[in-house]
């Protein structure tokens, strides 16, 4: 207060001199606290990014950057706030302004002045221009009441004859969603990651109780119309020439001794894109209750062609000369490769690892020059400049062999790599095979999450399911097809009884063409 301040010269100036020193200090504190925040920020994406990915669960990681990044935008909001003259400069944790799509509606807001009379002479004035700006905004979800009268005609003279409208076709018969409000379930469980009982949570929120078993009947209603047009995607995806494939954990309710068992979803993948292949890119998760060659054998029946595997032993079957329909060449992954080095180099001190891990970046490099190429470019690139090095790289491995411990963890790397030598130079011969399976690891990545939230289907069956949905829900996504739009109108078509023999038509890839391209770029 005023009042309290001190008459004498000297002593103001003292504790003016000392409110400086601490408003400077306040804002060196707040400096260091968002550089410090900045540079947890640069670690973790430098973990996201860099060669110590691995050590990282990906979701904990996202988790860890959002925390990090809304802590740095608060301290940045204080600043700001406790300076307004100063203003917080763009640092490096700014991300790029988003363009907004343009398929998205324009809703305007026309701002004028309340006057456009001259301030100065009094006199009428011109427009000359505007400023243009855009905001995201949104209008949160809002579920409504579908209301459908089927008007009765009936004729005064002949009394039994009455006329009226069939009732439309329902995927519940008597219940009560649209198929858009299945297709949203599904979405929410599959592509969100939001359990059904999350969803009926929700509801209740909003006034609507529907028990999350009604819930659970929807979901299969609408799987077991979807799963035709899964078996044709199937079917289609073993026609062609390369594959690939992997298996992830979905463990599974075993009520008879109440506790969860392991089961597998196979996860069957096509993605020519790198090469400039004409067929679409498409994903199958196939459920099974183990992860022995029996299932890859039943999954994969009558696929004769290429399949990029990692170097799990249940593929082997696959190969055999006596499989019917004849042997699937395996081509092995290069990164489950160097995944065994890089497990030994992480520790420290391991030259062989590191010069290993060096070796197989020199592919790696090769492989970035030439993604986009032609098959047949690619091919002609690996032979001049990709086969040398593996020559090499495999004569240095022999020699390190010899010098190492027997049954230390290096000489299993470099075991492996012998073992698995045939399939790993594969992709030296044919500019369609990849260097790696990373593709089908990526797609199998969202099922990870989903188990996490889910925490496990609750039957063998529920396994199946949830292997048909998410089967269209990320075939969708990898396509760049909207999918809430795509479940709908596929759901909609099959309650009405779409024909088998035009099943293709339903193909993600198919629909998407018929609505004229109108996708949703992801």
């Amino acid at each position: 207060m005023l009042e309290d301040l001190p008459d004498d010269v000297a002593a103001l100036r003292t504790l003016l001199l000392a409110e400086r020193a601490r408003h400077a200090s306040d804002l060196a504190e707040r400096d260091s606290r968002v550089e410090r925040l900045t540079a947890m920020l640069h670690a973790l994406r430098r973990a996201q990014f860099g060669r110590r990915s691995e050590k990282l669960d990906p979701a904990q990681l996202a988790l860890a950057l959002e925390d990090l990044e809304i802590a740095v935008a608060v301290a940045q909001a204080e600043e700001e706030k406790q300076n307004p003259t100063r203003s917080t400069p763009r640092r490096a944790t700014a991300t790029k302004r988003a363009r907004l799509p343009a398929h998205l509606p324009r809703v305007e807001q026309v701002l004028e002045p309340d006057s456009t009379v001259c301030p100065c002479c009094n006199g009428a004035m011109h427009p000359i221009g505007e400023d243009r700006s855009e905001r995201l905004d949104v209008i949160p979800a809002q579920y409504r009441v579908l209301v459908t009268r089927r008007s009765k005609y009936a004729c005064r003279a002949c009394e039994s004859a009455v006329v009226q409208v069939p009732a439309p076709a329902r995927l519940i018969e008597g219940g009560l969603p649209t198929e858009a409000m299945v297709a949203h379930i599904l979405i929410n469980k599959y592509a969100n990651h939001l359990p059904l009982y999350r969803q009926w949570q929700i509801l209740a929120r909003q006034g609507i109780d529907i028990d999350r078993s009604n819930l659970a009947l929807w979901v299969g209603r609408s799987a077991f119309l979807l799963a035709a047009v899964v078996d044709r995607m199937l079917s289609l995806l073993k026609g062609s020439a390369k594959l690939f494939c992997d298996e992830a954990r979905a463990p599974v309710l075993d009520p008879g001794r109440g506790r969860t068992k392991t089961g597998y979803l196979w996860a069957i993948a096509r993605d020519d894109r790198p090469w400039g292949g004409v067929d679409p890119p498409a994903i199958v998760y196939l459920y099974a209750p183990g992860r022995g060659s029996e299932h890859a054998l039943r999954h994969l029946a009558g696929f004769a062609g290429i399949l990029q595997v990692d170097g799990y032993t249940g593929y082997n079957a696959l190969a055999d000369p006596a499989r019917p329909g004849g042997p699937v060449t395996l081509a092995y992954c290069w990164s489950h490769f160097r995944r065994q080095f890089y497990d030994i180099a992480k520790g420290g001190n391991a030259p062989i690892a590191e010069q290993a891990l060096a070796r197989i970046a020199m592919l790696y490099a090769v492989e970035d020059a030439i993604r986009g190429l032609t098959a047949s470019q690619r091919q002609a690139a690996r032979q001049q400049r990709s086969r040398p090095l593996v020559d090499e790289l495999f004569i240095w491995l022999g020699t390190q062999r010899r010098l190492v411990l027997k049954g230390s963890k290096i000489a299993d790397a470099i075991g492996y790599g012998f073992n698995h030598q045939d399939g790993l130079r594969y992709f030296l011969e044919d500019g369609r095979i990849e260097i790696d399976s990373n593709t089908v690891e990526r797609s199998i990545r969202p099922l990870a999450l989903n188990r996490k939230n889910s925490l496990f289907a609750g039957h063998d069956e529920g396994g199946v399911n949830w292997g048909v949905v998410a089967s269209l829900v990320e075939t969708c996504k990898i396509n760049d097809i909207e999918p809430q739009a795509y479940l709908t109108d596929v759901l909609i078509k099959l309650v009405e009884g779409w024909p088998m023999r035009r099943i293709d038509e339903l193909l993600p890839w198919v629909w998407a063409q018929q609505q004229g391209g109108d996708r949703l770029a992801g």
